[in-house]
């Protein structure tokens, strides 16, 4: 596995890991929150060999996540900073390095939570950067606004969102060895025999990230108006996204975990309606954790999207 600090044309540095022969077609992977690109490891190193495409993968750290940059302003962790990050990062792989005049893009984009907003968002943007994309539990703004407003369920389960925007969020998660961090990766797991993945060597690389700081996994939140609305604060009440912000044309997969307790089965709904060629393999007994509960499923799900044709995709 290796590992490298990219600093980008805008000057934001972010740090990477990668496996395979660079110039292949890439596959970029992005992370959540309260994770960071080590997640990705398994899968990387599945698709870097040349029996399962031999691809060029790289997983960075988003900003304001282990060693990348880590700007102290919310404003600054808002959507257009995000893809403008990874868009960059895209053009300086080597087999991108003429985006801009038609070169290479991606060959898909994979992305999990928060790293699914970012992709979500550079799909609608940059369409012109990725051939593919695929999305493991992270809700398309459409829908998740749509089920903020209308779906007590939904606004319920993303309440935790409002303790997160709090001034002291970051000091409290920090907390008793992070308590409060380790019960956001256990609560609502798909049954007792998935809690075998969160070995103390795993522990041992969230407590590592975490040590480095939480400000910037949190600002993500504080940069967002999508959260339940309170009396304080309106949150979603007052927000319309115009659908030309929505649309994604893209081959697109989408991976759902059904026993997500804080993204619910719900915000799969009408999705087709904003994604135009899109394959949905729902996956009943796995939670929000699924990269971890079960790599080899996602690594099986993945490798038949991206050995499909793209013209049958999405049909």
């Amino acid at each position: 596995m290796e590992t490298f600090l990219q600093t980008l044309p805008h000057g934001i540095t972010l740090s990477c890991r990668a496996a395979g022969e660079m110039g292949r077609p890439v596959l970029m992977f992005l992370h959540g929150f309260p994770e960071a690109a080590f997640i990705w490891d398994t899968l990387l190193e599945h698709f870097a060999l040349p029996a399962n495409g031999g691809y060029r993968c790289i997983a960075p750290n988003l900003r304001g996540f282990e060693r990348s940059s880590t700007p102290v302003d919310a404003n600054a962790y808002r959507p257009k900073h995000l893809v403008q990050d990874i868009a960059a990062l895209i053009a300086l792989q080597p087999q991108n390095n003429d985006i801009q005049g038609g070169g290479n893009p991606l060959a898909c984009l994979i992305a999990h939570d928060w790293g699914g907003a970012v992709a979500w968002n550079l799909a609608n943007r940059r369409p012109e950067l990725a051939l593919r994309l695929a999305i493991i539990n992270s809700p398309h703004p459409g829908t998740f606004l749509r089920e903020l407003k209308r779906n007590p369920k939904q606004q319920a389960a993303s309440a935790y969102m409002n303790f997160l925007i709090r001034p002291d969020a970051e000091q409290l998660l920090a907390q008793d060895d992070f308590r409060r961090m380790w019960r956001f990766l256990t609560e609502g797991e798909a049954g007792a025999q998935h809690n075998s993945w969160l070995t103390e060597s795993v522990k041992a690389q969230y407590r590592e990230i975490w040590s480095q700081g939480l400000t910037g996994g949190c600002n993500y939140y504080r940069a967002s108006p999508l959260r339940p609305s309170r009396q304080d604060d309106p949150g979603v009440a007052n927000i319309d996204l115009p659908r030309s912000m929505l649309t994604v044309d893209l081959p697109t997969l989408l991976i759902w975990a059904m026993k997500d307790v804080a993204l619910l089965p719900e915000l799969v709904d009408g999705l087709e309606d904003y994604v135009h060629h899109l394959t949905v393999k729902k996956v009943a007994d796995a939670s929000h954790w699924i990269v971890h509960e079960q790599p080899q499923l996602v690594i099986q799900l993945l490798d038949d999207f991206l050995r499909q044709p793209a013209s049958g995709l999405g049909q």
